[in-house]
């Protein structure tokens, strides 16, 4: 135990020495000197993993933290892929520390024989995707942990045309191999204080916030434009861009919550601001109420995601919404080269709309960095979603953002909320028509958090090894492994058992990529052919107790 806690201390000392941040310095010293040998281990006993999501930790100092150093040698590894020359777009949301690592990110390009361009000052992520092919980038960097807590940072990586991509991926975020060029580049680059700095950083064109809420403006929104909205960005960067998006497509200012309306990196009123999150929507719902708006809409801080509730009524689901927006969009748009695509984890309702429009379906693992690239030669991806409150959405002149938008998408769930409106009715009255036409889909989420990732591992071998014969009143009449690459997708831990008796359904388990759970998606699905509230009770009766039956198999 002594020499393990001596080498962390050397780690820590040969780290403090190269480390080019006072701040961290200082955190670093401090520790040092309590002799809080636990915190050193924690820091330096492991490192950030650079994969396809990217960098996502705590801040502070060491290597299993986000910091400026662990910034700069990771925009070291996205120069090296890029190679010398690359244009290099850089974006940043409110986040502590974000400006800094951005500015510390666009110097080391710079020195490297980039040519970073860095954007004026917080903004959306779908907007930093926009920009890179909007500017012919060879790729992007956005620092950004997304809806995670304040004391997080983040760190993701956009393809442009570095690295081989195919001609219409550039904006989406990166895949295999381009994560293990990139994390390798990582590990060869210096420590952050021997690296090159320059100081050739160019500023974003102007107009670019204008060609983006512009470009959105195009996308099938339809032709109503009366009606009422509350917004919150949760004290994100949406407000200014989703305002200007607004008012480029003709529709109304939305309402605000002013408690919510400005950045704010502690995020007072949302502590885990994830508007899936119990309670994070209660405030703009309160207030949606009282200006009397036929839609609540919500961005996550960096605004890729959008939620969305009706006042006096209730939040709806991302499948709920997903399939709404599907429609929608099919009904804008032509031409039978049109897909949609959905994810492995996500309701069966997608295939079910697609069918009925005559257009393809596709099926990937989750993640938009799938999603966007789903369709084969000769389709046209006019829309993917999926459950976890993400969209991204096209029309026939293509897709302006190649990831999830979630300004774009709350531009969309507006003109769909117009449409009804003028009809007299709501999105829930629009969601039992879909209920009626392809039956009553129900869905929910269970996790089984651990600190031990072992225990995860083996509750997925057990389940390999030993397939249930039911969940609770559910029977399992089949199940897909999609650890050796089901369906052609790529490998990943996942089952997916289909359901019989008296309602059809499935579950899927998969060990979360971010977080160290156990995650099992749950849907319910019966034919409405009665008073369209009866099934609906039914159906919860049944995903209540196929909740608890998958609880006690996790």
């Amino acid at each position: 135990m002594e020499e393990t806690t001596a080498v962390l201390r050397d780690r820590a000392r040969e780290w403090l020495a190269h480390d080019p941040d006072p701040v961290t310095r200082a955190e670093l010293v401090a520790l040092l000197d309590s002799g809080d040998d636990a915190a050193l281990a924690d820091r330096f006993g492991a490192h950030l993993e650079f994969g396809t999501a990217g960098l996502r930790g705590e801040l502070g100092a060491g290597p299993n933290r986000m910091n400026t150093a662990v910034a700069m040698r990771a925009a070291a590894g996205v120069a090296d892929w890029a190679g010398p020359g690359a244009v290099v777009a850089v974006g940043y949301d409110a986040r502590h520390r974000s400006a800094d690592f951005a500015r510390a990110t666009a110097e080391v390009l710079a020195g490297a024989g980039c040519r970073p361009v860095l954007l004026s000052g917080p903004l959306p992520t779908p907007l930093l995707a926009y920009a890179v092919r909007r500017l012919g980038a060879a790729a992007g960097v956005m620092v950004t942990a997304s809806h995670n807590p304040a004391r997080d940072s983040g760190y993701k990586v956009f393809q442009g045309t570095a690295g081989g991509a195919a001609p219409g991926e550039e904006g989406a975020q990166i895949i295999p191999p381009a994560d293990a060029e990139i994390s390798a580049a990582i590990d060869r680059a210096p420590f952050a204080d021997e690296l090159p700095l320059g100081t050739a950083v160019d500023p974003a064109p102007e107009g670019l916030t204008a060609d983006y809420t512009a470009a959105l403006a195009a996308l099938p929104i339809g032709d109503d434009r009366d009606v009422r909205v509350c917004y919150t960005p949760l004290h994100g960067v949406g407000g200014p861009v989703l305002r200007a998006a607004f008012a480029a497509a003709g529709l109304p200012a939305p309402y605000g919550v002013a408690e919510q309306d400005e950045p704010d990196p502690d995020f007072p009123t949302a502590p885990f601001p994830n508007p899936e999150e119990p309670g994070v929507m209660d405030a703009a719902m309160a207030e949606g109420e009282r200006v009397g708006a036929d839609i609540v809409l919500a961005n996550d801080p960096d605004a890729d995601r959008l939620a969305v509730g009706v006042p006096g009524g209730r939040l709806l689901t991302g499948d709920e919404v997903g399939g709404l927006i599907a429609e929608h969009v099919l009904r804008g748009t032509s031409g039978p080269d049109r897909v949609v695509a959905t994810t492995i984890v996500s309701a069966g309702l997608l295939p079910k709309i697609a069918a009925a429009y005559g257009v393809r379906c596709a099926e990937t693992l989750t993640g938009f960095k799938w999603l966007v690239r789903a369709g084969g030669p000769g389709e046209r991806n006019v829309f993917s979603y999926e459950e976890a409150l993400g969209y991204c959405i096209g029309g026939d002149d293509g897709r302006p953002v190649m990831d999830k938008d979630g300004i774009g998408a709350a531009l969309v769930l507006a003109g769909i909320a117009a449409r009804a409106k003028r009809a007299g009715r709501t999105l829930l009255d629009l969601l039992d028509d879909q209920a009626r036409a392809y039956g009553l889909h129900r869905t929910a989420q269970v996790s089984l958090r651990t600190d031990d990732a072992a225990r995860i591992a083996g509750a997925m071998r057990r389940l390999r090894d030993r397939t249930p014969r039911a969940f609770g009143p559910l029977e399992v009449e089949g199940v897909e492994d999609f650890a050796p690459g089901a369906g052609g997708l790529p490998p990943t831990d996942a089952l997916r058992y289909r359901l019989g008796g008296g309602a059809r359904g499935r579950v899927t388990l998969r060990p979360s990529g971010t977080e160290p759970k156990l995650k099992a998606y749950l849907e319910v699905v019966l034919p409405v052919v009665d008073e369209i509230d009866d099934v609906r009770r039914e159906a919860d009766g049944h995903l209540e107790a196929l909740k608890e039956a998958v609880a006690r198999v996790m």
